[in-house]
């Protein structure tokens, strides 16, 4: 998204508290006066803070403000962890392998850091049986006690009982002594 300033004569307030380029404050002084000093200086004068009393601008390069503003906007967004979930769908009557193959897929997704969300899918008949379901999903949440914790209790949405599992945050510190 991007943001849009106001430059030099097209900033509307009469008085404006000014920072230097230098990021110091100049003082508080008319616009007239604020932009002839940046046209001395070679420079912009750019409205950073509206809505303060008096609004705040900054003699700055245009081209270098908006370089600066990008950088802070990546930074901010490397800091922001994306996690994904991720979902495993498993039957009431599966097979044993296919079972240890599917837990071993969502401890193999919860160390990677994702969330899990563990679906039982019933078909045809097998609704009338919501017991096994219920039995597997407590069963599948004792083999990924050591790689997350479950979110909530399970739930029903149709045809499916679903869990949800969140990675076990692990301190640096301990992983370092490992």
């Amino acid at each position: 998204m991007q943001k849009f300033y106001k430059l030099n004569q097209y900033i509307a307030a009469s008085q404006l508290r000014v920072i230097g380029p230098d990021e110091k404050q100049i003082g508080v002084m008319s616009r007239d006066e604020a932009i002839f000093k940046a046209r001395q200086m070679d420079m912009d004068l750019i409205l950073v803070a509206e809505k303060a009393q008096p609004p705040v601008a900054r003699i700055i390069d245009f081209n270098k403000f908006k370089y600066i503003q990008s950088q802070k906007e990546k930074e901010g967004k490397k800091k922001t962890v994306r996690t994904d979930t991720k979902e495993v769908r498993i039957t009431p009557f599966i097979a044993q392998g296919d079972f240890q193959t599917r837990m071993k897929r969502v401890k193999q997704f919860l160390s990677l850091g994702h969330k899990v969300k563990l679906t039982v899918k019933f078909t045809g008949r097998q609704i009338s049986r919501k017991n096994f379901g219920e039995q597997l999903l407590h069963k599948s949440c004792q083999e990924v006690v050591e790689y997350g914790t479950q979110e909530s209790q399970p739930k029903w949405q149709g045809k499916l009982l679903w869990v949800t599992f969140s990675p076990i945050k692990i301190n640096k510190k301990n992983e370092k002594e490992k």
